[in-house]
């Protein structure tokens, strides 16, 4: 039986490590193509070596706009069309609003909000021209609750859910479902800065989920009907307790 996403052309953003990579592994296996988005173009030529011919490594710095504006051609030079654009880039800031700065809190929202849209919106036109398409942002749990210990991340998720679901209601009636996946905490390098005592209790004690559950997450909505649209989908831990 042909697998549904077979000859089908993906693009992950933040694609290095963590969710990105997890996802991009998953599409693999589904019989995508994928092209690798991310800034670290060593960590990129090593990936497309190691996952295979149907991996490619596209070098964007998502905070830099004419960067940006170099992201399709280059998927398209190589690949020739795309299919599914999964926006997954995003960086976390956490704790008292005093701990941190104004300045770090704009990094974020460039990252987690303007870099979602301007990528979206680039691949957009090439989309509606073919009359098909699969948009699928990360979001987070924060985006559907305020969640009182990370305030500016919370606001960061928040307006990506409102563009998530104002951008689906518009490219509906061109054939280009948007999607979008909300985890709770999930064991990436967002982590990087909890003591590993408290990593492996969060672990044991069931309050982290990994990257490969929420990949399988994205495969899910990626390969329903196309008169599906999962909209939102959120993924808990099962301990998590918010």
């Amino acid at each position: 039986m042909n697998n549904p996403l077979d000859g089908k052309v993906a693009a992950i953003t933040g694609a290095a490590s963590g969710i990105g990579l997890a996802c991009v592994r998953r599409l693999l296996d589904a019989g995508a193509t994928v092209a690798l988005v991310d800034r670290d173009k060593a960590a990129l030529d090593g990936l497309a070596a190691e996952l295979g011919p149907n991996a490619f490594g596209v070098e964007v710095d998502l905070l830099d706009p004419a960067s940006v504006a170099t992201m399709l051609p280059a998927i398209l030079e190589h690949a020739g069309q795309l299919d599914i654009f999964h926006a997954n880039a995003g960086s976390y800031i956490g704790g008292d609003l005093l701990e941190s700065t104004p300045d770090e809190w704009d990094r974020m929202l460039s990252l987690n909000v303007n870099a979602v849209f301007r990528t979206a919106g680039a691949v957009m036109p090439h989309m509606i021209e073919r009359g098909t398409g699969d948009i699928v942002v990360t979001s987070s749990v924060a985006g559907h609750v305020a969640v009182p210990w990370e305030p500016v991340y919370t606001a960061s998720k928040h307006a990506v859910q409102a563009f998530v679901h104002a951008m689906r209601r518009q490219l509906a009636k061109h054939g280009v479902r948007v999607m979008e996946v909300a985890p709770g905490p999930v064991v990436t390098a967002l982590l990087k800065d909890w003591p590993k005592e408290n990593l492996d209790r969060a672990i044991a004690n069931g309050a982290l989920i990994e990257p490969a559950e929420v990949a399988d997450a994205v495969h899910y909505m990626l390969t329903r009907p196309r008169n599906v649209n999962i909209r939102d989908l959120v993924i808990l831990p099962h301990s998590f307790d918010i």
